[in-house]
């Protein structure tokens, strides 16, 4: 296994502190377990790689109920200061749900000789799910690491994982705990 580690939409914006952000108390209970994967992978030289939402201002996507916000250029489009990336750290605008959307991600890993991609960040059930299903469709091996994602509350996080536990394409992709993911 050639893993790489992708940290989803960690952005400064997505987990202020607001009592109308539901990802906020989710969101700050992961930081502890990628602290200890973003320092453990390191050491282990596993690529770590930042896809950070990165919108324009008239963007499609805020056409819906999503609210304005990580636009491109912006303070709030920064990775917090929590998981500050370091200088051989990729970091990957990207403009929807899935990291490899029109981006580069995919000639990234492959040029990094990757076969696994270990996803993490919020939310769960769109971002950190679109992201592991799209490595599949691209021939990577997927792991999300349940207790480094989050979503807007325990339920709903608990509740995509319970789907994908037991999924017709384990062991391509697997649900693991941070110490699970560590230790093998």
């Amino acid at each position: 296994m050639k893993p790489a580690i992708l940290v989803v939409d960690m952005l400064k914006d997505n987990l202020k502190e607001s009592p109308r952000n539901p990802y906020f108390e989710e969101g700050k209970n992961i930081l502890p377990n990628l602290q200890t994967l973003l320092e453990e992978s390191r050491k282990k030289g596993f690529p770590i790689i930042y896809a950070c939402d990165s919108f324009l201002e008239g963007d499609f996507i805020f056409k819906g109920k999503m609210k304005v916000h990580s636009l491109r250029g912006t303070k709030g489009s920064e990775v917090l200061d929590e998981l500050k990336p370091e200088p051989a750290d990729v970091v990957l605008p990207k403009r929807r749900f899935s990291a490899f959307f029109k981006t580069d991600l995919d000639m990234t890993l492959r040029v990094l000789g990757m076969d696994t991609i270990v996803v993490t960040g919020i939310t769960t059930e769109v971002c950190v799910l679109m992201t592991a299903l799209d490595g599949l469709c691209h021939d990577f091996s997927a792991i999300i690491l349940e207790d480094c994602c989050a979503s807007r509350n325990r339920e709903f996080h608990q509740g995509c994982l319970a789907l994908y536990r037991d999924f017709a394409l384990h062991p391509l992709l697997k649900i693991m705990t941070l110490e699970e993911f560590l230790t093998t």
